[in-house]
């Protein structure tokens, strides 16, 4: 295809991704961030071997590596030292197995941003988008301010969940979690390279992720995150820290050093979840990645991932396809089957892990959890934490 002129609205992982690629391929991109100066929001996520494909491609693993820690395993307990719930080894993949990489948010964002900076693509801050028009087969942005940029021959969305770009959809879910990056505590016995959780039915879950290092700083972190419902947020902000405090610790005592650490509750965000998948993620001259297209909880980890790979089949689709319309088109298809999949085991697992039940639990501590230890549940766990269920990379010669 020809040299497009491209809007890549957002600088979250799909917006970097997307501009970095599509500029790389000769396409005129310019990024629009609604903030000032682009940032990242949130504390630390895993950058699975599928993301890590799509970054490899960029030529990023190594930084990622150089910012990131090392996860080989995932591991959770029913309580302190109850029966184990969640033990996914990334080596039952075998040799080609990879592994994961906790990462704060600012990290992975710093390594993205520079690459798109170093490569001169024009970001254009300070510019919330408020909606978009088509006029003669391209399309305009408008600002909230009433101004206009375009015409463009393709609009990347990849604003979020609440996206002004597309109809609102999904649902909100009941639950979600506070979280806040703290100093590792080095002496207090958590494994460094696991992610670590210990549940008290579906309604109580707290967890641990080695995340690396966040730029402008020397000392490795923790992602410290621990579940709530949305609607007893106010409450937990009334009661005062003290009282939570000695809530996370009846559930799991190795978390003093961590939480001696949060003395404000303005240390810990509120993270909201829902599922979302919009219907239709194309439209003429306009494509919808990411949490734009769909959104679910973290069960799974998924989401940076997700719009990763969205990224790059775009791109891919772009090389291959002359018209503008049928390779976004194309782009979706073969991204398709993937989202749908694991929208679908998001939202299987996340009662499970995070809901008001009993007998879901229940039969988690009880049958599934010990099930899940052999063969070949270790490896179908493994595939699906990596994120290579269904096969996303083989269409994409990833």
């Amino acid at each position: 295809m020809g040299r497009l002129d491209i809007a890549v609205a957002g600088c979250g992982p799909a917006g970097l991704s997307a501009a970095l690629l599509l500029h790389r391929d000769g396409h005129r991109v310019t990024l629009f961030e609604r903030f000032d100066a682009p940032r990242p929001v949130g504390s630390g996520l895993m950058i699975q071997p599928a993301g890590r494909a799509v970054l490899r491609a960029l030529g990023l693993e190594e930084a990622l590596l150089a910012a990131g820690s090392r996860i080989d395993r995932l591991f959770g307990r029913a309580g302190e030292d109850g029966p184990v719930v969640l033990d996914v080894r990334y080596a039952a993949l075998g040799g080609r197995a990879g592994f994961g990489v906790g990462i704060h948010r600012a990290s992975l964002f710093a390594i993205l941003h520079d690459a798109v900076h170093a490569a001169g693509v024009p970001v254009e801050t300070g510019r919330p988008i408020a909606a978009s028009r088509i006029e003669g087969g391209r399309r305009w942005l408008r600002f909230e301010d009433d101004s206009e940029a375009g015409p463009f021959d393709l609009v990347v969305d990849t604003l979020g969940a609440r996206t002004p770009l597309a109809p609102p959809t999904g649902r909100a879910l009941a639950y979600g979690a506070l979280w806040a990056s703290l100093d590792w505590p080095e002496e207090a016995g958590f494994d460094a390279a696991a992610l670590e959780q210990r549940y008290r039915r579906a309604s109580m879950m707290v967890g641990v992720l080695p995340i690396g290092t966040q730029p402008g700083r020397s000392g490795a972190q923790a992602a410290f995150f621990w579940s709530l419902r949305a609607d007893r947020l106010d409450n937990w902000r009334a009661n005062g820290l003290g009282p939570w405090k000695a809530e996370v610790l009846r559930l799991w005592p190795l978390l003093a050093p961590l939480l001696d650490q949060i003395e404000a509750p303005e240390q810990l965000t509120f993270a909201r979840y829902a599922h979302r998948t919009l219907p239709e993620p194309v439209e003429p001259a306009m494509i919808h990645l990411g949490d734009a297209w769909h959104s679910a909880s973290p069960q799974l980890g998924q989401g940076a991932n997700m719009a990763l790979i969205d990224a790059y089949a775009l791109a891919l689709a772009l090389r291959t396809t002359q018209d503008v319309d049928a390779a976004i088109g194309r782009a979706i298809a073969l991204r398709r089957r993937h989202v749908r999949l694991y929208q679908w085991l998001t939202a299987l697992f996340t009662p499970v892990y995070q809901s008001d039940g009993r007998a879901l639990p229940f039969v988690r501590d009880r049958l599934v959890g010990p099930l899940s230890r052999l063969w070949p549940a270790t490896r179908i766990q493994a595939a699906m934490v990596a994120g290579l269920i269904g096969d996303p990379l083989g269409p994409l010669g990833l």
